[in-house]
């Protein structure tokens, strides 16, 4: 069913992609409203340092819901430093409880190098199968090119950059304006 208060929103493809010791979690930058593209340059994975450890974060949906659970989320690792799995489980159980946050509409992927999970308001925590996670209008497009080219040599980056060059070519709401953030594990 369609959400009414957010007619013909569309938004982004974001794939993390597990190769070699390292995570690599690309972005595209293409915010749509209807058939209009309103930006082309937009910044949808983001590094956060709580405690003084890495972790990084894409976000499909609604820019200002992303901001206010990627608050939340720095304050549980914040609490729990080096426990990934236990913010992100502490961040969907809030997500889902609480009245005004239930209410976002965004989903997460988050990773420490170590660890990768797909975050959702429906209380999901998800490992994702096969080291590679999408999300987004194009994400299903960036998956399935991720897992075929991870039959091939290329390394995460060179993995993650050509799936979502494929996406992009097939999915109307994505753009190769990439921000691609690398983290080890």
């Amino acid at each position: 069913m369609a959400d009414d208060r957010f007619p013909g929103w569309h938004g982004t493809t974001i794939l993390a992609v597990r190769r070699g010791g390292k995570v690599v979690v690309a972005g595209d930058g293409q915010v749509s409203v209807g058939q209009t593209v309103m930006k082309g340059t937009a910044r949808k994975v983001r590094r956060l340092n709580p405690g003084g450890r890495d972790v990084v974060v894409g976000f499909a949906g609604s820019t200002a819901d992303a901001f206010t659970l990627l608050e939340r989320l720095e304050k549980k690792l914040e609490s729990a430093p080096g426990q990934l799995q236990r913010a992100c489980v502490d961040l969907a159980k809030d997500w889902r409880m609480d009245k005004y946050l239930r209410n976002l509409e965004a989903m997460l992927i988050v990773t420490d190098g170590r660890e990768l999970y797909v975050v959702t308001g429906a209380g999901d925590v998800l490992e994702p199968e096969h080291d590679v996670a999408a999300i987004g209008s194009g994400g299903n497009f960036a998956l399935a090119a991720a897992r075929g080219l991870l039959e091939g040599d290329g390394d995460a980056e060179t993995v993650a950059r050509k799936a979502m060059a494929i996406a992009a070519d097939i999915c109307v709401y994505t753009n190769g304006n990439l921000t691609v953030e690398i983290i080890g594990a």
